[in-house]
């Protein structure tokens, strides 16, 4: 395995902790006074976001591209590449035109995540990146996509026949995400509220009192969470409003948890300062945190609130569904896929401030439903997107890709 490394918090050996990895250790270009171009680089990203030091792939030169595949290709040259047998590469990267130097013999199997098709989509039909991206798509022997809706996608972006292209979602440890009967939920919300929080606003580390998480969580009242970044997409200046909206119809407390945001990182409008600007009640942020505590957070929930509007898969939908959440969703791109209406959750349109105030009263108020949803919300995660299943389709399509290429030097 071959992945990029920035220590302290995207530490690729703590994740990977178990395989056989080659890491790239990126952390040392973050002070380099252009960190695209520092040796080994920082990968650059798919989100044009000013001031970040991943600048925005569509605008490297061509010599920073020429870096970047430098760069690539001793790190897979170093992780045996040549000797391998297929190459999965994840996302249109220069990694793929890195891979098509060293290791040309060598069958790939492409992996698309959602996010590059959404950089494609601002781009003009005839800039070079629409260009390069295209010729690495039609590189792959196979491409997996994580939803059909990318599929009709693929052809008009890429130039490829959607008939090349695996549907595979992501998937989840179904060992680490279930239900843990017998969970102190109150326990768990002192512990990371009141004991030892992980940030309040962006600037400070504020501790909610105990009387404040205790009236909030007190036993039978329903916890709302949201996992995920602060990013514009993301909607929690909607999410937060909502909640405001739907509190003066809840028949009981319903504390909104926030979970995550990358430490110094958001877009526009921090939810600190909504919760403050709101005068919100009952909406707690809970700070960063690693993805193995993130089941304890689930279980620790009712309901996973994902109010995104272009989230191109979802998969904390599909792990809360998995610890027996049912969800809220935009009825759009992955999580309308994932969530079924009245089934498993809930599905309202996107930036659909009253719809979505309608959704959360639902969920609040129907705890019978909520329920019921919950639990089938459960069975369907784990008959859908358990990993054992997912993981042999995948070795399938190593298979085919192998053996195409062996088909193809006959």
């Amino acid at each position: 395995m071959l992945s990029g490394s920035v220590r302290p918090d995207g530490d690729a050996r703590e994740f990977y902790a178990g395989l056989d990895l080659h890491s790239v250790d990126m952390t040392g270009a973050l002070d380099a006074p252009d960190p695209i171009l520092a040796d080994p680089p920082l990968h650059a990203s798919y989100e044009e976001r000013p001031g970040a030091a991943d600048r925005w792939m569509a605008s490297l030169s061509d010599a920073d591209l020429a870096h970047q595949v430098d760069a690539w290709a001793r790190a897979l040259l170093e992780a045996g590449a040549r000797e391998a047998d297929v190459l999965h590469l994840h996302h249109l990267t220069p990694l793929n035109a890195a891979a098509a130097l060293v290791a040309p013999d060598v069958p790939v199997v492409g992996h698309l995540h959602g996010t590059e098709l959404l950089m494609l989509e601002q781009l003009d039909p005839g800039h070079p990146w629409r260009r390069r991206m295209g010729e690495w798509a039609r590189r792959c022997e196979r491409i997996v996509l994580l939803s059909d809706s990318q599929a009709a996608r693929v052809e008009p972006l890429l130039g490829i026949d959607a008939d090349r292209c695996e549907r595979i979602p992501n998937g989840f440890e179904p060992a680490a995400f279930d239900l843990r009967p017998g969970f102190d939920r109150a326990a768990h919300w002192r512990r990371h509220l009141v004991e030892s929080p992980k940030g309040r606003s962006p600037s400070e580390l504020v501790a909610y009192s105990a009387d404040e998480v205790e009236g909030a969580f007190a036993a039978g009242n329903p916890v709302l969470l949201y996992v995920g970044r602060f990013t514009a997409v993301k909607r929690l200046a909607l999410l937060i409003e909502a909640h405001a909206q739907a509190a003066k119809s809840f028949v009981a407390r319903a504390p909104l948890v926030i979970l995550g945001g990358f430490p110094g990182e958001w877009e526009g409008e921090h939810p600190a300062d909504t919760i403050d600007r709101l005068g919100a009640r009952d909406v707690f942020l809970a700070g960063w945190h690693g993805h193995d505590e993130l089941p304890a957070f689930l279980n620790a929930s009712d309901a996973i609130v994902l109010p995104s509007v272009r989230e191109q898969f979802g998969q904390v939908l599909v792990e809360g569904m998995a610890c027996g959440l049912c969800a809220v969703a935009v009825d759009a791109h992955g999580p309308g896929e994932i969530v079924e209406d009245g089934v498993t959750g809930w599905l309202v349109e996107a930036d659909d401030l009253p719809g979505l105030s309608r959704a959360l009263i639902e969920v609040v108020n129907r705890p019978q439903e909520r329920r019921r949803r919950s639990l089938a919300a459960r069975a369907d995660a784990r008959a859908r997107y358990a990993w054992p299943a997912l993981a042999e389709r995948v070795a399938g399509l190593y298979e085919q890709a192998g053996a195409a290429t062996v088909r193809s030097r006959i």
